[in-house]
């Protein structure tokens, strides 16, 4: 009787999760396709296929949903770039794994990338720390990164946080204007490329190799 019961709660759990990452996935797209203002509860639910019932059970109102959808797709990319240039041994392929990681998620889901980047932008007042949050750990991303080519002498020493500020700005400047494109898909190899190239000139790569030539 026990396990039986056991067995029916596991069901149940399951069934909720199902039912709670259907609602964020579709939300991810009617955020991205309406924007926050358009966007509405009805059409969450209606695009994840669920009862009105079942989105208030989870969530309180539209705006709760939106910052929950912003800090679980805001860590997912943190962690995905910071795995992608700890495989890596030197300052160019670490820029360069980081910058494919972020576009590769960019061209899987395009709208996870709009959401933290430009979504709610000025609609959702309680979103602004967790914007900043989110550059902050980014830039750190990017900073260690130096900090670590500093330390192996590939870049002079200095102040790398700086550097990684701007990495980090233009480096979403330039996804965004990416998957903009009608084939983003197919500019990606050539950009990654030239974003390498610049985010090493910016950081004094190019000067330090030939002076040590």
């Amino acid at each position: 009787m026990d396990d039986m019961a056991y067995k029916s709660s596991e069901k149940t759990r399951a069934k909720k999760d199902a039912k709670r990452t259907a609602m964020m996935q579709a939300a991810v797209q009617v955020f991205a396709q309406k924007g926050y203002h358009a966007a509405t509860v009805r059409d969450v639910v209606k695009a994840a296929k669920v009862a009105i019932g079942t989105f208030y059970f989870y969530f309180p109102d539209k705006e709760t949903l939106f910052v929950y959808l912003y800090e679980e797709t805001s860590d997912f990319l943190l962690q995905t770039i910071q795995q992608a240039v700890n495989q890596r041994d030197t300052l160019a392929q670490r820029i360069q794994s980081g910058i494919q990681a972020y576009i590769n998620i960019g061209l899987y889901d395009p709208a996870v990338v709009q959401l933290l980047l430009v979504g709610g932008v000025g609609a959702v007042p309680s979103l602004h720390a967790k914007r900043v949050e989110f550059r902050k750990k980014l830039t750190a991303i990017w900073q260690q990164v130096l900090d670590q080519a500093a330390g192996s002498g590939e870049i002079e020493a200095g102040e790398t946080r700086v550097s990684a500020e701007m990495l980090a700005g233009g480096i979403d400047e330039v996804i965004l204007n990416l998957l903009d494109l009608p084939t983003p898909e197919l500019k990606a190899p050539d950009t990654i490329i030239t974003m390498t190239a610049n985010a090493l000139k910016l950081v004094g790569y190019w000067q330090t190799t030939e002076k040590s030539a």
